[in-house]
This record gives structure tokens, sequence and C-alpha cells, in this order.
């Protein structure tokens, strides 16, 4: 009897109607508003647009945003490296209490972290916070302050996308480097980083990414003082409540136009580390 071809039985419905749905979904939720955005934008004529966001408020925003996503970005990819690093190749007391407390500034809602870092780190008058009576420098109401909400939101990013990575790393190469009588510098850099790299940079553009468009937590603790601690969100903020809708459209088309080629810069950069991964193996 001759075999018969068994066709593909799948359990949702066929990629017609899945991406006929998909497309919908996304063009309502994601494509249409953005358009929208930079529709209204361009509404507003070149000099008009260029006068917005060239004002010295709106460049001092974007200075402080970028700056500071920038260096919390950093900060958390060394950080959440190490971190990744203890959860997955360590056993010790409480570790997964320690790995489910990553996940914290995922649960908490972003007000709730900014409040909670700005009476922590409170360090004027009569407020003085557990950490900031501490430190011989003001934290809260500045631009330090915006660099520790973000580096608090900003950790289980590469945390999440590091310790997948370091969980798939074979013993069995370390042992061999170590064997042909490299050391454990040589091996880090050698087998480990290079293998590590692609998750190191989706975590890193993750957590940078996430700054950019934070909010909540850094409202509290910034202290919003325009050209020194003010963030881009609350100047569109504050456009938008000043009835200012062509100037709060100028300076969200502008961040989301940076952030799409921030993200291509990096994503470049993903695939470099990949590319080089995969000619060493």
């Amino acid at each position: 009897m001759p075999n018969k071809k068994l066709k593909r039985h799948s359990v949702l419905p066929g990629f017609g109607l899945t991406i006929g749905f998909t497309v919908v979904y996304l063009s309502l939720i994601v494509l249409i508003p953005l358009a929208a955005l930079f529709l209204r934008a361009a509404g507003m004529g070149w000099s008009d647009f260029w006068k917005t966001v060239s004002d010295p408020r709106a460049l001092a925003s974007f200075r402080v945003t970028f700056s500071m996503s920038l260096f919390a970005a950093l900060t958390n990819a060394v950080i959440g490296f190490i971190v990744a690093w203890v959860l997955v190749r360590y056993t010790f007391p409480w570790r997964r209490f320690i790995d489910a407390m990553v996940d914290l500034p995922f649960a908490l809602p972003t007000a709730v972290s900014g409040i909670t870092l700005s009476i922590l780190y409170a360090n004027h008058g009569t407020h003085q916070g557990w950490i900031g009576q501490l430190l011989p420098f003001q934290v809260s109401q500045t631009t330090l302050g915006i660099y520790v909400a973000l580096t608090f939101i900003g950790l289980p990013f590469v945390v999440r996308a590091v310790q997948p990575a370091i969980d798939d790393i074979e013993r069995e190469l370390e042992e061999v480097a170590a064997s042909l009588g490299a050391s454990r510098w040589q091996t880090f850099w050698k087998i480990i980083f290079p293998t590590l790299l692609p998750a190191l940079l989706t975590g890193f553009t993750m957590a940078f990414a996430r700054g950019i468009g934070e909010y909540g937590s850094v409202i509290f603790i910034a202290g919003n003082t325009p050209y020194l601690s003010e963030i881009t969100p609350v100047l569109i903020y504050t456009r938008l409540a000043e009835y200012d809708f062509p100037g709060a459209t100028a300076i969200a088309a502008t961040m989301l136009i940076v952030s799409f080629a921030l993200l291509f810069v990096i994503n470049i950069l993903q695939l470099w580390g990949t590319r080089k991964y995969r000619e060493t193996r």
C-alpha cells in the first residue's frame, strides 16, 4: 500500500486567518498610532517643527533622557551579567528567592518604584531616607536620582536575557581551555564573552529602550527641574497639560525617530556579535 503523505495538523487556525489577525492587531495598536503621530508632526511645517525640537528646554531634556538611559543601561550590562552568572553557576541558600526578587521591578507599578526610591534616597531638609542620610551627596531631586531609577527598572532585562545564554554554555569548553593552559581571564574573553555577547547586547538594548520611555519611576525622584533634571516624557506631558498639542507631538516624534535610529544601530551590533560567535565555533 503506497504511503500517503500525512497532512500536518495545527491546533490554531491556518496561516491566512492568523496572519490577518496579526496584521489587524498590530495596525490598531502600533502602526496607526505611530502613523498618526508622524502625520500630526508633519502638518506643523519644517520651520515650526525645528523651532520646537531645538528649543533649549527640549534639548536639555533630550540630553538628560538619553545620557541617563545610556549610563543606566551600561551599568545594568555589567551588574546584570554578574547577577545572572551567580544565579546560574552557583548554588547557595535563598538562591530561588533572590532569583525571584530580580523580577520585582516588573511587578511593581512604576509610581510605587519612584516613590520608594525617592523616600529611600531623600537627603534634604527634614526628609532623611535610610540610604540618603548615609551619603555625603544628594540623590533625590537630582539627575543622579534619574540614573538610580533607570538602573532599578532596567536590571531585570539584562539578567533575564543573559541567564539562558549562560546556562547553554558547555562547561567542557572551559575545561578544555584550562587543560590547554588558558588562564581564567583568557577563557572568559576568548570563549565565554563571545558566546554571551549577543544576549548581553539584547539585554542592554531592552534596558536602554525602557529607560528612554520611562516616566512613573522617574518623576518622583528626579525633581523635574527644567534644563537640569527634566526628562523628555515629563516635558511631553507638560506640553499636553499646557494644550500645546503640536509641541508635544513634535517632541514625541523626535524621540521616536532617535529611538528607532539607536535601536537600528544596536541591532547591527547584535548581528555582528552573532556572526562573530558563529565564526569562532
